[in-house]
């Protein structure tokens, strides 16, 4: 099939890379950006692989709108939230060109309830289908590729066999298709991301109570991780979840059950839980030092929301960096990816100090707090730390160290729950 590929978010990165290795002709609409390729996805290493690959095997092509053949089989659209407007011009001028319809048109955005309606209006004659953005960011390709099951919004049989066939490589059989209607389906992927997010929530909450009990809350992690009915995703105590779509689709389901007319305490909770979450290494360095933080120097390692990508959506390091500095505070911060998108929203300022070395960052720090579980943080050098700290105290947002070895290296150690 011959396939257009439209947006600059990681799903189509990986839908246009994917596609293109299994034959299909990719074509990938620069729309939003100069040089698509370059932007995307300097966050996903395997995803960048594979689409040069494919782009030297000729299988994929960037181009612009006026580029792309009028014979297309398939349309893609992958939005931000953020893009819906500039994604509604584009399926406008689309509506202008001379192709035969029907189509096959592919809602791959995050838009929340009726966004794939939202696209359809302006393309009805169309055959539209809606496939959730189902991937995990540091493990893109793998999320997609070892999917169990696809669901997929459908409501044609005609759209379903269209699909079926793009596809057919990567998912050839009948049962790794859940087909429903299209909103069933959006509001399906929304209900997924909230029962993620309420695990995260649920065992900071537990965090909280054993912490006050003195119970370590990695035993009762792995007691919990250990039954079936419950695994261990989405299981780890720390300093709550961030990215923007997966915050959006939170925010989404919540007003949307709000909207509704009934009232969810679960969700509002779920969200309170979590953004009380961000600060709470903020709170803990507030209570060692009894109040006294002016003056101070803090290290952060971390400020993308998770590892394996650059985006800063919803992480933590803003509620922490506008905490400190609200104390006084001089934050020296790394990051292995995510300065550039932290410069970006906070530019240069005499108490944020941008590090291209974590141990440059820990240099006459009063405390070091882990933010991002980065793997290149988890066996730090602590002789060093301790010759260059101001102070040793390491704050473990992540979890990630062994609290009793920590402390027998001359450290102070603080972590979620433990």
């Amino acid at each position: 099939m011959k396939v257009a590929v439209f947006g600059r978010t990681l799903y189509s990165g990986v839908l246009a890379g994917v596609l293109a290795e299994y034959g299909h002709q990719v074509y990938w609409c620069d729309v939003f950006l100069k040089n698509t390729s370059e932007h995307v996805f300097a966050q996903d290493e395997a995803v960048k692989n594979l689409l040069v690959k494919q782009e030297q095997n000729e299988f994929l092509q960037y181009c612009t709108l006026q580029d792309i053949p009028l014979d297309i089989d398939s349309y893609i659209f992958s939005f931000n939230p953020t893009e819906v407007d500039l994604g509604i011009e584009l399926i406008k001028e689309i509506g202008q060109r001379t192709i035969i319809h029907p189509k096959l048109m592919i809602n791959a955005s995050t838009l929340g309830l009726h966004g794939t309606e939202q696209l359809k209006q302006y393309l009805p004659q169309d055959e539209w289908v809606y496939l959730p953005d189902i991937i995990q960011e540091g493990n893109a390709l793998t999320s997609f590729i070892q999917a169990e099951q696809l669901i997929v919004g459908c409501e044609k049989s005609s759209a379903q066999v269209l699909l079926k066939e793009l596809l057919r490589p990567l998912f050839s059989r009948e049962q790794q298709y859940l087909f429903m209607p299209i909103l069933d389906a959006e509001f399906t992927k929304l209900s997924i991301s909230g029962m993620l997010a309420t695990r995260i929530s649920y065992i900071n909450d537990l965090a909280v109570v054993a912490e006050k009990l003195g119970i370590d809350i990695e035993y009762v992690r792995q007691g919990m991780a250990a039954d079936s009915r419950i695994g261990s995703s989405y299981l780890y105590p720390g300093a709550g979840f961030g990215g923007e779509n997966f915050s959006h689709d939170i925010l989404t389901l919540a007003n949307t059950v709000s909207g509704a007319g009934a009232k969810s305490q679960l969700l509002a909770q779920v969200w309170d839980i979590n953004e009380q979450q961000k600060e709470l290494l903020f709170r803990k360095l507030w209570n060692y030092y009894h109040g006294d933080l002016e003056g101070k120097t803090v290290a952060i390692w971390g400020a993308s929301f998770k590892e394996n990508t650059s985006r800063i959506q919803q992480s933590p390091v803003h509620i922490m960096l506008k905490a400190f500095w609200a104390q006084g505070v001089t934050v020296r911060l790394h990051d292995p990816q995510a300065l550039a998108e932290i410069e970006k929203v906070y530019g240069h300022r005499d108490d944020l100090v941008y590090c291209t070395n974590q141990y440059e960052a820990a240099q006459g720090a009063h405390a070091l707090c882990l933010l991002t579980a980065w793997k290149q943080y988890w066996s730090p050098n602590y002789k060093d730390l301790l010759k260059i700290m101001q102070h040793p105290l390491i704050l473990d947002g992540r979890n990630i160290y062994d609290p009793e070895y920590v402390k027998s290296q001359g450290f102070a150690y603080i972590g979620v729950g433990r």
